[in-house]
C-alpha cells in the first residue's frame, strides 16, 4: 500500500519518537540498521522529513535528529505527502492519470469509500499515537 520509502520514513519517525529528545539526538549511523535501510538512503529520508517539519534536526558536534512536541502532532498523512507527494493518496488505484468523477476507471466507485476512510485515518493518526499506544517490543527495535 505504501512505497518502501514511506515505510522506512514511518519506522524512522517512530524510532526517533521512542528513543530521541532535544537532549538526546540520534545520528543516521546509529539507527539505519534498526530501520533496515542503507545509511545513505535513510539520511535522505530524514533530511526530507526535517525539511518539512515532521522531525527536528540540529547540525554540529552535538547534532542529530529528534522529535520535539510539535513533531509529535504531525500525522501519517504528513509523512505520506512528504515521501509520495500530495497527489499520492488521491490518485487512481489503477494508475490512470485521467481517472476522475466525470471519467472514472473501472474501480473508481468501488474503492472511493475506502480511499476516503483511509485518508481520514491517515489524517487523524498522529506520531504521538504511534509512539505511545503500540507496545515497544512490537517495533523490533533493540533497547
Amino acid at each position: 500500500m505504501f512505497s518502501k520509502t514511506t515505510k522506512y520514513a514511518i519506522k524512522a519517525v517512530i524510532y526517533l519518537g521512542m528513543y530521541s529528545s532535544a537532549k538526546k539526538k540520534i545520528l543516521t549511523r546509529d539507527m539505519y540498521k534498526e530501520v533496515k535501510v542503507s545509511e545513505s538512503y535513510l539520511a535522505k529520508i530524514l533530511q526530507d522529513m526535517a525539511r518539512h517539519g515532521i522531525i527536528s534536526s540540529t547540525k554540529g558536534k552535538n547534532g542529530g535528529f529528534y522529535l520535539d512536541e510539535s513533531n509529535y502532532q504531525s500525522t501519517l498523512l504528513d509523512i505520506v505527502r512528504v515521501t509520495e507527494g500530495n497527489q499520492s493518496v488521491d490518485s487512481c488505484v489503477l494508475g490512470i492519470s485521467q481517472c476522475n468523477l466525470k471519467k472514472p476507471c473501472p474501480l473508481h466507485d468501488k474503492v472511493g469509500i475506502y480511499k476516503t476512510e483511509f485518508n481520514q485515518m491517515l489524517q487523524e493518526t498522529r506520531i504521538q499515537e504511534l509512539v505511545t499506544t503500540i507496545p515497544e517490543d512490537y517495533w523490533e527495535f533493540p533497547k
